[in-house]
């Protein structure tokens, strides 16, 4: 954004925009507070229309002070700072981070924290190559060819130097905001054609499909009925979907005294919260260890959106693990969690 022309606006543009569009994801810091809490507040209040301009203000102020740490230097004499337009710049580059996890399947939660609702576009993987590979290109085209750039720069009679790589980044914004439209199309045919089936001779309640890497054509199918989940690959260049064929189904385990023990424990509410669609299942573990101190069950949390064929279920599963009298004795979230509690 900023080399599509932002930094003539102002000086230090390019470095607030960049600084305010990465620091949303200071909420990573929030997982030194163990799995489950970091779960619940990462994406939150830095990822929220409210948190905005806060963050914003906060990135100003640091540019701010390292512009004053620096004489009040900068790359173009001509071009002061103008601290109310960095300040639009940092709130435009926050909403865009917010738009950019929007588009994929974890989504966000805007509106906290007067919704703490989950809302995702299901259009992109959350790494998407083919968008990173036109951004790299948008940056580092233009670097390619300084001799062209130069030249038509000698020819600029403006007050200010020429923009480098305008043409680029403009252009490779450009190109996200076609792919966005490609992945779009296709995610609607793909949930039309879901929608349309019947599966082992029921109708579905809701459906949804996922993004593949790399793939706008390929999607990962999820469907509720009222007893089973089922999950399936749409193709939505056909739109086919052939529920007899790779068609994984799911029922809905019964609620017990244990399962509701697990979703009543901070883990579970976070990431009841949070799951599309959460699948609950009971172990009991072996006996012979089980004291009145040691795990006696766990209760496993997984949701389908991410049970992608040939997944890991541990990525972004959850475990809770309770001893005779229903009592947590561990809750763990992320990979590596299938193992025995040790706590």
């Amino acid at each position: 954004m900023g080399r599509a022309g932002l930094n003539r606006k102002t000086a230090l543009a390019t470095a607030t925009l960049t600084l305010a569009a990465e620091a949303p994801d200071l909420d990573v810091l929030s997982r030194f507070g163990g799995s489950a809490f970091g779960l619940n507040h990462h994406r939150g209040f830095t990822h929220s229309f409210l948190g905005v301009p806060l963050v914003a203000a906060a990135v100003v102020a640091f540019i701010y002070l390292i512009w004053r740490l620096r004489g009040h230097k900068t790359r173009n004499p001509d071009l002061p700072p103008r601290w109310g337009v960095l300040f639009a710049f940092a709130c435009l580059a926050g909403v865009s981070h917010i738009l950019l996890d929007y588009t994929t399947a974890y989504g966000v939660r805007p509106f906290w924290p007067f919704s703490e609702r989950w809302i995702s576009w299901d259009i992109v993987f959350i790494v998407e190559p083919i968008l990173l590979v036109a951004l790299v290109l948008g940056l580092i085209v233009p670097g390619l060819f300084s001799l062209i750039n130069e030249e038509i720069g000698a020819r600029n009679k403006g007050p200010h130097p020429p923009l480098k790589g305008k043409f680029a980044a403009t252009l490779a914004l450009l190109v996200v905001f076609a792919y966005w439209g490609l992945c779009d199309y296709q995610h609607r045919r793909a949930l039309g054609a879901l929608a349309a089936r019947e599966y082992q001779g029921s109708s579905s309640l809701r459906v949804s499909a996922y993004p593949y890497i790399t793939n706008p054509f390929r999607w990962h199918g999820v469907v509720e009925t009222s007893n089973f989940f089922a999950t399936m690959d749409v193709d939505s260049l056909t739109p086919e979907v052939d529920p007899t064929e790779q068609m994984q189904v799911r029922y809905k385990p019964e609620e017990t005294t244990i399962s509701l023990a697990a979703k009543k424990t901070y883990l579970g509410r976070v990431y009841l919260s949070w799951a599309a669609y959460p699948l609950v299942e009971t172990e009991e573990l072996a006996p012979d260890s089980v004291n009145k101190t040691d795990a006696a069950y766990a209760v496993r949390f997984m949701d389908l959106r991410y049970d992608y064929p040939g997944s890991t279920r541990g990525t972004l599963s959850a475990v809770v693990f309770l001893n005779r009298d229903l009592q947590v004795v561990e809750e763990r979230f992320g990979m590596g969690h299938n193992g025995r509690s040790t706590k």
